[in-house]
């Protein structure tokens, strides 16, 4: 039964991650629920492996209809890949809970902006120069990495938010990115935790198809419905990350 109900999470995260990121925030505090008899830093592992499939499954949806920057995302995800396994790594050692106040409050912040700024998410083209753009980009991947390979909930919607917010991205082409350089926070993290022996397959394993079947199936509606209901769905997974992480905070 444990099985069949985590498997019918990480569909619902796969899902929701394709469209806007924060699969997350359905799955982990689902598995932390329902396999309390493993510690942290393995739950954490397990989850890494159905992550990066739905994710995958997600990236070939959006690069057969979505133009992608190559050697953007190449250099993205070469940093995004070490800055995860290095994330994964201080997990191992350190609590990670000192962040999460910080993270609401600017989570509340994007929530009202996001809702306010009806333009937010539109094309927005920036005036970068090359280097200023690899330079955000670098960033992006260097600190969004980090974070997924430490924390994780909400890495999707954050890279989602930065694509746009720094590169001027829309919704639609923001997502599309974002997936990229998620396959490599993911991949960062599972090496580490496959090398520590820290992951499940018996449990990851059948919920990585669940995921990708999710994954398939968002990214899907996410391309037909454009930008408009990207945005909205963007809305509701910030919204429900706010509602996570002040949980965690005040009454956990």
């Amino acid at each position: 039964m444990e099985l069949i109900l985590l498997c019918l999470f990480a569909f619902l995260a796969g899902f929701t991650d394709a469209i806007a990121g924060g699969g997350g925030l359905i799955q982990t505090p689902a598995a932390l629920v329902l396999l309390p008899q493993y510690p942290l830093a393995t739950v954490l592992g397990t989850l890494k492996i159905p992550s990066f499939s739905g994710t995958s499954i997600a990236t070939t949806q959006y690069v057969r209809r979505v133009p992608v920057n190559w050697l953007l995302i190449g250099l993205m995800a070469i940093i995004a890949f070490c800055a995860a396994y290095a994330g994964s790594t201080l997990l191992t050692m350190v609590n990670n809970s000192f962040m999460k106040p910080l993270l609401l409050f600017m989570l509340i912040i994007v929530a009202i902006y996001t809702f306010t700024n009806r333009k937010f998410g539109d094309h927005t083209e920036k005036d970068h120069s090359l280097r200023q753009q690899i330079m955000y980009s670098l960033l992006i991947s260097l600190v969004i990495g980090f974070y997924d390979g430490f924390i994780g909930p909400g890495a999707g919607s954050f890279l989602i938010l930065s694509f746009i917010g720094l590169l001027g991205f829309d919704f639609l082409k923001a997502s599309a990115h974002a997936k990229f350089v998620n396959l490599a926070t993911n991949l960062g993290s599972i090496t580490f935790f496959t090398l520590t022996g820290k992951i499940i397959f018996s449990i990851a394993l059948p919920m990585a198809a669940c995921n990708a079947l999710g994954g398939w199936a968002g990214a899907r509606l996410a391309i037909l419905k454009g930008n408009s209901f990207i945005r909205i769905f963007f809305l509701i997974v910030v919204c429900a990350t706010i509602i996570r992480f002040a949980y965690d905070v005040w009454w956990r």
